[in-house]
């Protein structure tokens, strides 16, 4: 356990320069990156009022399930203290307050933290919501934290944050689309500049498994496989309103982004092949019997997944959310 330990360290610091020299190329300038404000009505223009009256009128189009969907983003978004807690609590990773580690968390989570600022500002000025049994949900996910199976594993947890941010990207993406759709476009263009951050960060945590992949195959092949058959849960799987259990609403959440093809089982078996192409999982070499094995589970998994989505039908529009007005 103790050499298991020491050779993720090794690996980790190894990882640490690659995160500080491409921490400028997957993550952008604070001074230029766009912010809330730049999409939402400015209160001190003569023209505010005006402005929230045809973002509310723009709103009302919006389908009850695009509703849905959009506050629980909105609610898995503003978490994010529970995402950086669980950064900064990864084992073998350097506290260097300027190391890589650290400082892309930082930026990470500065970058992150916009997209729940600017969906909760358009969700208080659209009028479809009752912000207090959000806010308490929003606080609900905080407070009941969230085991995604990744433990303080460092491999486990950059495959985690790939397969999420491709998750999120396909989300915020097909919620502009369905904006755009629905006769939104501010919304549309709000949650097209978010799925492409997403873009990007994933981009980022693939690239930094891939290294870790050349240095250390056969555990990060192990750890990708582990994580499989426990099946990527999204960070909002403890979502629960007022007088429910966790992880209750999360289940209405996913039906409603199934019923609208925001995100489906297909899109997870997709993510997947992404995921085995772009780290050359089928050509991996250096491994020992478990690692083959581990290969080979991964390698039939998109195919069985596959099987069970295409089974699966679609949920019928059963349960009204505390969350969504009239």
């Amino acid at each position: 356990m103790l050499f298991f330990e020491e050779k993720r360290r090794e690996v980790m610091l190894h990882i640490e320069k690659f995160m500080l020299e491409k921490k400028d190329e997957y993550l952008k300038p604070i001074d230029t990156i766009w912010q809330p404000s730049d999409f939402l009505p400015d209160s001190s223009r003569d023209t505010f009022f005006s402005e929230i009256k045809e973002l509310q009128e723009s709103a009302q189009g919006l389908s009850y399930d695009l509703i849905a969907v959009l506050i629980g983003d909105t609610i898995t978004e503003e978490a994010l203290p529970t995402y950086e807690s669980w950064l900064t609590m990864v084992q073998g990773v350097s506290r260097d307050e300027e190391g890589g580690w650290m400082q892309w968390t930082r930026h990470w989570t500065g970058e992150e933290n916009r997209h729940g600022d600017l969906l909760n500002k358009y969700l208080y000025l659209s009028g479809r919501v009752n912000m207090r049994m959000m806010e308490i949900s929003t606080q609900y996910l905080i407070a009941d934290g969230f085991d995604i199976g990744t433990g303080h594993d460092p491999y486990r947890n950059f495959i985690y944050t790939s397969f999420q941010e491709l998750a999120t990207n396909v989300s915020h993406r097909r919620v502009a689309s369905q904006a755009k759709k629905d006769g939104d476009t501010l919304l549309s263009k709000m949650c097209g500049v978010i799925a492409s951050d997403e873009a990007r960060h994933a981009k980022a945590y693939k690239y930094f498994i891939g290294k870790i992949f050349e240095v250390d195959a056969n555990e990060a092949m192990i750890a990708f496989e582990d994580m499989m058959r426990k099946k990527i849960v999204m960070p909002a799987h403890f979502l629960r309103e007022v007088g429910l259990k966790i992880g209750q609403t999360f289940g209405h959440f996913t039906d409603a982004a199934q019923r609208l093809g925001i995100y489906t089982a297909i899109d997870y078996v997709d993510i997947l092949k992404e995921l085995i192409e772009d780290w050359h999982i089928e050509s991996t070499v250096d491994l020992n019997e478990t690692g083959e094995k581990a290969r080979d589970y991964i390698m039939n998994l998109p195919n069985r997944l596959l099987r069970v989505a295409e089974r699966m039908k679609n949920p019928m529009l059963e349960y009204k959310f505390s969350w969504i007005n009239g």
